[in-house]
């Protein structure tokens, strides 16, 4: 699964049903490009789309069942990814790493996060 299919995952999973143009914004993809990516999770079985009650022209998107065990999938491998690497580092490396993560866990929130 590639990043920005995780990521959009993630945003489903986070916030329900929302249009195509909204998630190809957060991930900073063309709106095409968000088309083709929300077919292929479709066809997966990772997303399902449905008419916005508010205006029929357009579909909501939202995670399924299969999406959010894909998604919780995706994680564990990032998880045991991670933990293999840091257990390479050295005691120094992993004190440098702790006195960082509270301003690395702040990314997320900065709007330059949505202008990738």
């Amino acid at each position: 699964m590639s990043r920005v299919a995780a990521a959009t995952l993630g945003d489903l999973e986070r916030s329900g049903g929302r249009r195509i143009t909204a998630l190809a914004e957060n991930e900073g993809v063309s709106q095409p490009a968000m088309t083709g990516l929300v077919q292929r999770l479709e066809a997966g079985g990772l997303v399902h789309r449905e008419d916005d009650p508010a205006d029929g022209r357009v579909s909501l998107i939202s995670i399924t069942d299969a999406g959010r065990e894909a998604l919780t999938a995706r994680r564990a491998e990032q998880d045991a990814a991670l933990g293999a690497w840091l257990e390479r580092l050295s005691p120094a490396e992993r004190e440098l790493l702790a006195a960082a993560a509270p301003v690395l866990l702040t990314y997320p929130d900065t709007e330059d996060h949505a202008h990738r």
